[in-house]
């Protein structure tokens, strides 16, 4: 990825939905430059696809809840299990398989905290692999945007506390 190739995937990350024309002038090339390096950005599986941002509250979806999982016994199969059967429910936006305390976290957006209840008693609270789950509302939700690729320079180490007072 050179710098125009990072300044397309930017643009694109803003707007997909502008003319090749216009993002070829953002960007500063020829429009058949800003074509063919978009299509081998397909390619090569930088961009993987277009969507939509939704407003989840306009869908009647005003509460959003992280729920971290932990599963019994802890192998493939039920791991395999838990994750394809829990994205399929329309509740769920994400799910993240994780290291650590935690096997799983599962975000979710309902219409209230009621249907989060229903939600967390009818979904989860009778599968025998889950050993147990905890809840966080999501009070505010932001996201970056435009994600750009890390430098290369390692990250400086934070600066030493000992001797300090």
């Amino acid at each position: 990825m050179d710098d125009i190739d990072s300044a397309l995937v930017a643009e694109l990350q803003r707007d997909a939905r502008q003319t090749n024309r216009d993002l070829a002038r953002a960007v500063g090339v020829a429009p058949s430059t800003c074509l063919e390096r978009v299509r081998l950005l397909r390619e090569r599986g930088v961009l993987r696809g277009y969507t939509a941002r939704v407003d989840l509250p306009s869908l009647g979806r005003q509460v959003q809840a992280l729920i971290t999982v932990q599963v019994r016994p802890l192998n493939r199969m039920v791991i395999d299990n838990f994750h394809d059967s829990v994205i399929a429910l329309p509740e769920v936006l994400a799910v993240f398989v994780l290291a650590g305390g935690d096997d799983f976290l599962v975000h979710v957006a309902v219409r209230d905290i009621e249907h989060l209840q229903a939600f967390l008693l009818d979904r989860f609270s009778q599968r025998r692999e889950i050993a147990g789950f905890r809840s966080s509302v999501i009070f505010q939700h932001t996201a970056n945007q435009v994600i750009t690729a890390l430098p290369d320079q390692p990250l400086a180490p934070p600066p030493s506390r000992v001797g300090r007072r």
